[in-house]
This record gives structure tokens, sequence and C-alpha cells, in this order.
């Protein structure tokens, strides 16, 4: 658990790319909404975002990674403070956000899928690392 500290700098720093990125932190609830909109997990409350506005709690790790990828910084240097600050964090991102889904969540939803997707969903994959590699 982070100490009071460590939640109030980890506030500053999510403020300050918020501020960068045009977002206005005054309101939590559309705040949230925004949010969840982005994120493929649990979705987050109101209060939680407020919490973390106001350096009262640090949301999970892939939460700081969704987070991260919206506002297009370094995960370590909102998380941590490290990375040298928002301007080298920021080189560091790559260029698109994408959304965070857990290697389980992912494993698990690939399972709820007929056998038939399965297969179509294995294909896409191949075929899209493959024009990865070709690049």
């Amino acid at each position: 658990m982070a100490n009071s500290d460590g939640r109030e700098a980890f506030s500053r720093r999510l403020r300050d790319a918020l501020h960068k990125g045009g977002i206005g932190a005054d309101s939590p609830t559309q705040l949230a909404r925004d949010f969840n909109d982005r994120y493929r997990g649990k979705r987050v409350t109101q209060q939680a975002v407020r919490k973390w506005l106001n350096g009262e709690a640090i949301p999970s790790h892939d939460k700081i990674l969704a987070l991260a990828g919206w506002l297009e910084v370094g995960a370590d240097w909102l998380e941590y403070g490290k990375s040298g600050g928002m301007a080298t964090a920021m080189q560091q991102m790559t260029p698109a956000y994408r959304d965070v889904l857990s290697d389980d969540e992912l494993l698990k939803r690939y399972r709820q899928l007929s056998l038939r997707q399965q297969r179509a969903v294995t294909e896409i994959i191949s075929g899209l690392a493959g024009r990865e590699r070709r690049r």
C-alpha cells in the first residue's frame, strides 16, 4: 500500500497529465465516464476517481496502464515518477492508445468463443503478426 506522500505524488502526476492532455480534472464523474469508455476491465466509480485526484488512493496497475495509454504518458512515470519526468515518459510511449486487457481476461473471453470463432481469432492474430513482421 502506498504511503500518503506516494498517493499525493501520484495525484499530482495524474492531474499534470490530464492538464497537458487537455482533459479537465474538475469532474470525477466525467473522468470516470471517459475512463470507463476506454477501459475493458471492471468499471471505476466516480468516488474512486475522486480519490485518485485527491491523493487518497492509487489505482491498480492495470488501471495505471490504461490511464497511461489514454493520457500518452509512461506508466512508470505515472505510477512512480520514474523515467526522468513526463517529457521522457511521453517519448517512451507507443503513439497509439491501446486498450488494456489482462492476459487472464483475454484468455477467459477466448475460451468462451465457439471452436469456429477461436479458429477465426487465431487466423486473424497470425495474419496481423505476419503483417507486422513484414513492415
